[in-house]
């Protein structure tokens, strides 16, 4: 059985949404704004440096979500859906999905970004699977601290074979990886399909230089049309 894997931001949304919702707390007056701001940024330019701290910015990343209540923090799930990532979606990415599964593929979504940010844009996409950083819960609150290893760099390759031990039927199938960033090499070096999607510079030299196919989701026209031959 194949498996077709995918980055979520910048990849099948155009943004990411973990900065995005950083973003979207300031603006509602959830957090410190300045403070807040800076730091979310600064978080940023590591990551996409290659440089970033998992562990440091998950400590700051998720402290708003014990801070705030559930059911506010519900409506603002839903407000950031309607007002952000409507604005990011990219419709050939549910075009390259939906070719995928007409072939008979799983459809993964596999993510640095915490779960509560990222479950309703993969229910929207309509996957299968979703394998995401886990905030933290106890007795239905959020604590504000990472729940096992994050869903980061080496940490995707790790979140994936434990998946792949409970469903050991995707094994030893084909696998596809579709990524835009650097920080998922160690992933897409890991399986046999890797596709460079709307690539950082760094990933684009990489995939150049390996073969790999680079294709784009964004634009008028679809400009991934060999990659759906599959």
């Amino acid at each position: 059985m194949q498996l077709a894997i995918f980055d979520l931001d910048n990849t099948l949304i155009g943004g990411d949404s973990d900065h995005a919702w950083g973003e979207f707390l300031v603006a509602r007056d959830c957090v410190d704004g300045d403070r807040f701001r800076s730091e979310n940024d600064r978080f940023y330019r590591d990551y996409q440096d290659g440089k970033l701290d998992i562990f440091a910015y998950l400590a700051f990343a998720l402290e708003p979500l014990a801070q705030i209540s559930r059911g506010q923090l519900q409506n603002l799930q839903r407000e950031f859906m309607q007002e952000v990532v409507s604005e990011i979606w990219l419709p050939h990415a549910e075009t390259l999905i939906q070719r995928h599964r007409e072939a008979g593929h799983h459809i993964m979504i596999i993510t640095a970004t915490n779960r509560f940010v990222v479950d309703p844009i993969a229910a929207r996409l309509g996957v299968d699977t979703l394998i995401a950083t886990e905030p933290e819960e106890v007795d239905g609150k959020f604590t504000g601290q990472v729940a096992g290893h994050p869903c980061f760099q080496e940490g995707k390759v790790l979140r994936l074979q434990q998946w792949l031990q409970q469903h050991p039927q995707y094994a030893a199938g084909e696998k596809w990886f579709y990524s835009d960033s650097i920080n998922d090499l160690p992933l897409l070096q890991q399986v046999e399909h890797p596709v460079a999607v709307d690539p950082d510079v760094r990933l684009r030299d990489e995939a150049l230089q390996r073969g790999w196919q680079v294709i784009s989701l964004r634009g008028e026209r679809e400009a991934f049309a060999s990659v759906l031959d599959l």
